[in-house]
């Protein structure tokens, strides 16, 4: 049942990416755009927070035990290498800290540059197959089986916004209006 739902949603994905790449080139344009969108919404986000309140994370009410904002843009960062790196086939280029980016950064500059860094090896691999190839199968960054490589490099886009969405609510809490929303 998970391969036919991978297949579906590779089928429903290249239907739609062949629609926007008729006006727009490939399908690995299509998704390198939408990856440059969500890139520059996340990385504004990131160095919108002052560094004194990179630690920052709610702790009232069902916000317990959540990342602070540092953690989400290591954890997006770190996401976004094995994605990258699982749809380039190989292994990722730097310490992921299984997810969580590396323990032993903490200052917003170090965190802002491995966030860039990331999204430029994302940038990599979201232009590294062409339409034949998108659809030809690769391992899955989360799991044994095997998904369409087009379907992984897809990951990246909706992971950054569920992201995106906690930071603004941090930085809102610290009285910042989001760069996106000024």
């Amino acid at each position: 049942m998970k391969k036919v739902n991978w297949l579906l949603g590779a089928a429903l994905l290249l239907a739609c990416c062949s629609v926007a790449s008729a006006k727009d080139g490939t399908i690995a344009t299509v998704l390198d755009k939408n990856l440059g969108n969500v890139e520059k919404e996340f990385v504004s986000a990131a160095e919108a927070m002052p560094e004194e309140k990179y630690t920052f994370a709610p702790t009232e009410g069902e916000f317990k035990g959540v990342r602070s904002f540092a953690a989400q843009v290591k954890h997006v960062a770190a996401v976004n290498y094995v994605i990258a790196a699982a749809v380039l086939g190989e292994k990722p280029p730097v310490d992921t800290g299984e997810e969580a980016g590396p323990a032993s950064m903490t200052s917003k500059a170090d965190i802002v540059k491995f966030l860039k860094d990331s999204f430029a090896y994302a940038h990599k691999a979201t232009t590294s197959f062409s339409d034949a190839d998108a659809v030809k199968m690769g391992p899955n960054p989360f799991g044994k089986d095997q998904v369409p490589r087009m379907a992984v490099a897809s990951w990246i886009t909706p992971h950054c916004f569920d992201h995106y969405g906690q930071m603004v609510v941090y930085l809102r809490m610290n009285g910042i209006v989001p760069p996106a929303s000024r």
